[in-house]
């Protein structure tokens, strides 16, 4: 029997305490470790998730806020993990859309530049004009193989992650055509974004589309279904384009959580879904705002597309983002980015219930990480917005914190000093954990992140690589053919 001195343990469960519960525990994983087979059959399907700012960090504490320390998110139960490199060619800490270009591309490019090489320079109004620039998207090999497509986002459909699918672009901000106009380019001679969506090569054979960003898609004096004015100055409606595309069969609009779940996949080919002007709610901001019933969540979202790609016999690749756990970090949200991470574990575990290792490779990463850290020495299974401890003036300080961003004011007073934790209501969705260096946005972070895989010839997404050898890897999996990519049947 364990001393009541071992008893006092904070969190500790009894078999905690002895040595044969980690000796077994170690046990069991090894063996586990040892019989697992190569699964060395062609993916049919493949579905890649994306955790955008989702680093080592941000999981960990995802974890503790699901469970516990000892807890698991259902990604990190897969069987193989390895670790990409993130820079840009031209930058050291990346951004959304190289890393985008990367691990969608697989081609690494310049900071801010989405599809072309690293011969575009970002915001050049001429350079991101010649198709010789382009890059080729792991969604375009998937469709050139006749599989359905799609993509899902808790983001605008056009923001950085998602164009990573079907746009070139030197400029991610070009998501409309102000913008372009905006930037001091012609917008009748580039494409935006929403443009390449609807229209553009790959954009337009996409069988799913679900996220927000409508806005981008209508004109400046049309009201969307919730009251909100478009962005768009060429006079265009996009989603009524989308609509009267005569190359579509069965396909169905919907802009809110009911008419997603009212929808009768079996009769559905084609689906676009927008559900805010902008991005879509945090969840938690669903929950405060009481919007829960008229938009939906990540996982449900991904059902839906699911449901409806699963038909195509050739199979599937879908692209599913939680865009949000990292717009979260940049305000210094840590609940709600956390949050975020737990909704998207929620998905992925749903994707990996409805579909066969078998036949089904799943892919989890994340494109950057950020400067969120966990310090300090808190007890086990205090809460994870709790105190890491007490600092020399004698107050607790916070065990989530950043290297930077815009909570430094929330929690230094000028000519006071640093204001007492204790003092303030952190459990609001957008409370700002605290943060060292004053900046108006937080910045991402250098380090790699994490590969998750499971399903056939995950094994090969072991090791630590560059960015852009995920597509790659997902390429040889499913036998798609890339000019110049490594296939199966060659030796």
């Amino acid at each position: 029997m364990p001393s009541d001195g071992l008893k006092a343990v904070q969190g500790a469960s009894d078999p905690e305490l002895t040595k044969d519960y980690w000796i077994n525990a170690a046990k069991l994983f090894v063996e586990n470790q040892v019989k697992r087979p190569q699964n060395l059959k062609k993916a049919k399907n493949v579905i890649f998730f994306l955790g955008d700012g989702m680093g080592i960090t941000t999981v960990t504490a995802s974890r503790m806020l699901l469970g516990g320390e000892e807890e698991q998110l259902s990604f990190e139960r897969f069987p193989f993990t390895g670790s990409a490199m993130t820079y840009c060619v031209n930058r050291k800490v990346p951004d959304s859309a190289c890393t985008a270009t990367a691990y969608l591309m697989g081609v690494k490019n310049n900071y801010g530049t989405i599809g072309v090489n690293a011969n575009v320079p970002r915001d050049n109004c001429l350079a991101g004009q010649d198709e010789g620039t382009f890059t080729v998207s792991i969604a375009d090999l998937a469709q050139r193989m006749g599989k359905a497509t799609g993509l899902v986002t808790t983001t605008r459909v056009t923001h950085a992650s998602p164009a990573g699918l079907f746009a070139h672009i030197a400029e991610r901000d070009w998501e409309a055509d102000a913008n372009i106009n905006r930037s001091g380019c012609n917008a009748s001679e580039i494409d935006d974004i929403a443009l390449q969506l609807i229209h553009g090569d790959v954009g337009k054979k996409f069988n799913v589309i679900l996220g927000g960003g409508r806005r981008q898609f209508r004109d400046t004096v049309t009201r969307d279904e919730e009251g909100s004015l478009g962005q768009r100055t060429d006079g265009r409606d996009l989603i009524e384009e989308w609509l009267d595309d005569s190359g579509k069969i069965n396909q169905e609009y919907v802009w809110n959580r009911e008419q997603l779940l009212n929808l009768n996949t079996s009769k559905t080919d084609h689906l676009l879904g927008l559900f805010e002007s902008s991005h879509m709610l945090y969840h938690l901001e669903t929950i405060a705002r009481q919007k829960e019933d008229t938009e939906p969540t990540l996982a449900e979202m991904t059902q839906k597309a699911l449901e409806i790609l699963r038909k195509n016999d050739e199979g599937f690749f879908l692209f599913v983002e939680g865009g949000r756990i990292d717009m979260a970090h940049h305000d210094l949200y840590t609940r709600t980015s956390l949050d975020e991470t737990v909704e998207f574990h929620k998905a992925i575990e749903l994707a990996r219930n409805m579909f066969s290792e078998e036949d089904t490779l799943i892919v989890v990463s994340a494109d950057h990480s950020h400067v969120v850290s966990m310090s300090g020495y808190p007890d086990r299974k205090q809460d994870i917005f709790g105190y890491g401890g007490n600092a020399a003036d004698n107050k607790p300080y916070f065990t989530m914190s950043y290297a930077n961003g815009p909570g430094f004011g929330t929690h230094v007073v000028e000519g006071e000093g640093r204001v007492d934790p204790r003092s303030l209501d952190t459990t609001a969705w957008n409370f700002r954990f605290p943060a060292m260096v004053p900046l108006d946005s937080e910045t991402h972070a250098g380090e790699d992140v994490p590969v998750y895989a499971s399903g056939p010839w995950g094994h090969l997404f072991t090791g630590t690589y560059e960015q852009n050898v995920i597509p790659h890897l997902i390429a040889y999996a499913a036998d798609m053919k890339g000019d110049g990519w490594l296939l199966r049947n060659s030796k």
